[in-house]
């Protein structure tokens, strides 16, 4: 039995992955070096959302898939991130982890119609994962997110309850 720190990350999930944790915040790839910037990382952004699932491999957590739903009339649409560590890439782990995601949060969320995710136009790996979940490219938001120290330009995926690739 895995024993879960305060996070609901089995124990040992930062030093298993530090220093490879790469977290990918709106599919912005930005790498964390230090114990406590994960730590701080997992308190403010990892635990308040509101559906939020961690990749588990061999009884470890090797990364996670978070939807986050927005709230009164645009309760329609959700937004989605996800990591894994940097030894897990390009297995199809995360492509199967968002196809189960996306799933089960259009029946748990009955109001939700759309899920987007911005991507970095430099990350390629993570196109390439949401196209092959079936999320379509819908543009290119310019100057659109900042990380790595400038404002990036952006692309804007979607996925629809209604459309048929799961």
């Amino acid at each position: 039995m895995v024993k879960m720190n305060r996070y609901g990350q089995p124990e040992e999930f930062v030093e298993d992955l530090y220093p490879t944790l790469v977290l990918v915040v709106t599919n912005i790839i930005c790498r964390i070096y230090q114990r406590e910037e994960a730590l701080t990382y997992l308190e403010k952004v990892a635990i308040p959302h509101p559906w939020r699932r961690s990749i588990c491999l061999d009884d470890h957590s090797i990364g996670y898939v978070s939807i986050r739903p927005e709230s009164r009339d645009d309760r329609c649409r959700a937004h989605i991130s996800y990591a894994v560590g940097t030894d897990y890439w390009g297995q199809g782990i995360v492509t199967t982890a968002l196809k189960i995601a996306v799933s089960k949060v259009f029946k748990e969320f009955p109001d939700l119609v759309r899920i987007e995710a911005m991507v970095e136009v430099e990350n390629k790996g993570s196109q390439k994962v949401l196209e092959k979940v079936g999320f379509l490219k819908e543009g290119l938001l310019r100057k659109y997110g900042f990380c790595k120290g400038e404002i990036r330009d952006m692309f804007i995926y979607s996925f629809l309850v209604t459309d048929s690739s799961l």
